[in-house]
Parts: C-alpha cells; structure tokens; sequence
C-alpha cells in the first residue's frame, strides 16, 4: 500500500522526472481512501493521532478548533446523509468532524472578566480555519505514516444546521470539514491524482499567472483512467464549480456564519 518512491510519485504526481529528491518517507503518495476494511483503529492509536493534531502550530497558541468523532451506528447514517450521501462516512473505522469553535476561548476570556468582543471579526474566523486545517493535516501525515487511509469531506459543510443539531453545536461552533480514517481496502484502487505542475504553484521572488493547459492535458488522462469524462477538463470542472454549480447549499454559508457570532466584522 502506497508504495511508490518519492521518485516514482512525483511521476504520477507532475507528469515530469523528479529532481535528485531527498527522502520523503510516503509524503508525496497521498491520496484519498474511500473504501476500508471493517478492522477498528486502536483506541491508543486514535489518542495518539488526535495528540498529533493538537500539536500543530495554532495561531497566538489560541486553539480556536475542536473535533468530534462519531461511532454510533445511527448517528454515523444520519452524519452520511447529511454529507451529501458519502459512503465512506458510514464505513469508515473513524469518522472525525472538525470544528471552529469560538466558544471554548469566549468562556474563558469571560471567567477572567474579558468580553471576547473581538471574536466576530473576520480574522479570528479566519485564525480558526487555518488552526483546524493545520491540525487535521498533522492528523493525516501520522495516519498515513501508519498505514491508514483517510478522505476529506467538505460536505461536511453542506448543511450547517443539521450537523450543529446532530453533534449538539451551541453557538460559536461552526463543522468546517470531516475526515473519515481507515485502513485501505485491498487491492488499493486509490490512484495518486495529478496536481499542478510545481512552476504554476512556486513563484520566485514574484507572482506569475500559470499556463494550466499542460495540467488539463495529464487530468484528461487521469479522468480517463478512472472512468470519468476526459473531455470534461480540469479548467471546465474548476470553473463550474467556482461559477457556483454543485455548491449544494454552501452558497449560503455567510448567512449562517453570521447569524452564529462569525465574519460579523
């Protein structure tokens, strides 16, 4: 499982021969999981894995995220649901929700007489975002370091009040994502995805606008392998989704953040 060299995995990564590369362990293999063997995950290693994420860098040491996860059958159907239908929810071994949570930081700033009035503003949302991503990812590189394979879900995001109601949110509390943990079923299926070449990505000194029609020329070759339309660019993809196509509700998102004490200012 995820045995390419870092070599190798550039290959399938940038379409290009790698540079005389240090050794990466497995960082360039990543990819996602979606189908699990029905084996638990230890409860020391899970300890282990959420220790790994509470030590990631966090802004001002304010640790403005929280994570649930959810093990019970019916409540793991009922999350599945609520992320646009995932199966990889319902199977997974593990299934994490990340939070943003404000709520923590107002309620002790409040025990020592200070108001917190300053958690509406844009930047301690976005100070909370960037906490959460950081410590998920922490999570991921020690998951995968084990053998273990994970997913993201940003569905997670598709309906805000029924995954605050499901996980018993109060306000100040907002799911930005989950993460569904597992060991990969075998044979692995999951294929490394190509990314952008790395000179559209690392600018030197000053930004440069990339030429991405190399890219949709390797995507229409991965698209094809995994049985998906190779005529249907990366661009055209890219660009109907952020037209706003297949939002699924998140086009209403700052609504809701605000109404809930966040992006206010």
């Amino acid at each position: 499982m995820f045995d390419e060299t870092p070599a190798e995995a550039w290959t399938l990564r940038f379409g290009s021969s790698p540079p005389a590369l240090p050794e990466l362990g497995k960082f360039l293999n990543h990819r996602s999981v979606r189908h699990y063997k029905p084996d638990p995950i230890p409860e020391t290693t899970l300890q282990g894995l959420l220790a790994a994420a509470q030590s990631a860098a966090t802004s001002s040491n304010l640790q403005l995220w929280s994570v649930v996860s959810i093990q019970d059958g019916d409540r793991r159907e009922r999350m599945a649901m609520l992320c646009d239908d995932q199966d990889q929810v319902r199977h997974a071994a593990c299934f994490l929700a990340f939070l943003v949570d404000h709520r923590r930081l107002t309620l002790a700033a409040n025990h020592v007489g200070c108001t917190a009035a300053g958690l509406d503003l844009t930047e301690f949302y976005t100070m909370a975002v960037v906490d959460a991503a950081l410590a998920a990812e922490r999570l991921v590189c020690s998951a995968e370091s084990l053998g273990l394979g994970i997913c993201y879900i940003g569905a997670l995001r598709d309906n805000p009040d029924g995954v605050a109601a499901e996980l018993a949110l109060p306000h100040g509390v907002f799911g930005l994502f989950g993460l569904a943990l597992g060991w990969p079923e075998e044979p692995l299926t999951a294929a490394i995805k190509p990314r952008l070449a790395p000179e559209n990505v690392w600018f030197r000194e000053q930004y440069a606008d990339a030429d991405v029609a190399e890219y949709d020329a390797r995507m229409r070759e991965f698209y094809e392998a995994q049985k998906m339309k190779g005529d249907v660019t990366w661009s055209m993809r890219s660009g109907r989704r952020v037209n706003g196509e297949r939002l699924k509700g998140r086009e209403h998102q700052l609504e809701w953040l605000k109404a809930h004490g966040f992006l206010v200012r």
